[in-house]
């Protein structure tokens, strides 16, 4: 779309002043953004087409996202915090009083532009302690929140889909390539019904769902410019889910001491010094909203990605590789192949993970 035609949409929302000028904003994988300047001195505005393609029902997804954000303003305010309006995303509403716009089929949203500040990304000790404080804080702050919020992208971390996926991909073999991973869906199996142990406790009443973020990464959090947390952004998988799913996903790729799609597995380790830093922020914030069986299966969730991902990959290569990009015919093998590694890796940990656990509990 060209700048008169942003314009256009900028002026179907309440926003503070006229929009002057529309130009692209980062460069996110999933929606497309956009930075609004305005006139005068009032707030500059951040412009999103949203992917429909992935979040197919836009009214359930600005709910979940107005809903987490209001909750917030609340508590920040109750905790005499200022300047709230840095630490806590603000959207703009149509003339109508929508939060978002549906226009020739595509859906726009507007959100007020915090200036001043800086994103990071990378992995370090540092980082992996602040990403582990501040989701920490972030389910915590959310854990008594008295709406109910939707699945935006649905079993998006249920470990019993994922596996149910795979076997029906065995049980077809489309792409006739089941014989030589055998050795992978057999290892795979065998770990099944511990891996499943979410969704069982959850059904047995031991395990709640929270609202996760369910895509924690340093990336994600807003700094100021003096490196102080502001807030946490892109919240569009906001929804219930176990804790597991904000702990053990930042863990399966910041504890990766090789690449996701590493061919060679020597390379591929589970980094416990990240592990150690990012469980002793994530533990200093949540503890006191957080359950003996949540804690007591942190490290099961350390363990519980890596296999997740495994499956997914795998599933995807003996169906012919149909959703995941791929750059040589082999890819999701060798993905397949390295979070296994990883898993095994943090296999391999599962009781110094308990015994640092134990020791940051006192």
């Amino acid at each position: 779309m060209n700048e008169t035609e942003l314009l256009n949409v900028c002026q179907q929302f309440a926003t503070k002043s006229k929009a002057l000028k529309v130009a692209p904003l980062g460069n996110g994988l999933i929606n497309t953004t956009y930075k609004v300047t305005t006139e005068g001195s009032a707030p500059d505005y951040v412009l999103q087409l949203v992917n429909t393609d992935i979040f197919t029902d836009p009214e359930m997804l600005m709910n979940n996202i107005v809903v987490v954000t209001r909750h917030i303003r609340r508590k920040l305010q109750e905790q005499g915090v200022g300047d709230i309006n840095r630490r806590c995303l603000q959207f703009a509403t149509t003339l109508d009083g929508k939060h978002y716009l549906m226009q020739q089929g595509k859906c726009w949203r507007m959100m007020e532009f915090i200036p001043d500040t800086v994103s990071r990304s990378g992995v370090s000790t540092e980082s992996a302690y602040i990403v582990g404080h501040t989701f920490g804080n972030f389910q915590a702050m959310l854990a008594d929140i008295p709406e109910q919020l939707g699945e935006t992208i649905k079993d998006f971390h249920n470990m019993e889909f994922r596996l149910q996926q795979l076997r029906e991909a065995v049980a077809e073999n489309r792409a006739g390539r089941l014989d030589e991973v055998q050795w992978l869906v057999d290892e795979l199996e065998s770990r099944a019904d511990d891996m499943c142990r979410g969704e069982r406790l959850h059904r047995e009443g031991k395990l709640p769902k929270r609202i996760c973020h369910c895509d924690t990464k340093v990336d994600n959090i807003l700094f100021d410019r003096n490196g102080d947390v502001l807030c946490v952004i892109d919240l569009d998988t906001v929804m219930p889910n176990f804790v597991f799913s904000d702990f053990g996903d930042f863990l399966r790729s910041a504890a990766n001491t090789g690449a996701e799609d590493d061919e060679n597995l020597d390379n591929v380790n589970f980094n416990m010094d990240i592990f150690r830093a990012f469980t002793r922020g994530y533990i200093e914030s949540a503890r006191g909203m957080l359950t003996d069986v949540e804690i007591d299966n942190l490290p099961y969730a350390a363990c519980l990605f890596p296999y997740m991902q495994t499956v997914r990959f795998l599933a995807d290569y003996i169906n012919g590789d149909t959703y995941y990009r791929t750059k040589y015919a082999e890819h999701n093998l060798v993905r397949s192949k390295a979070q296994f590694k990883l898993l095994q890796s943090a296999e391999s940990h599962l009781q110094e993970m308990k015994q640092y656990i134990a020791e940051l509990l006192g």
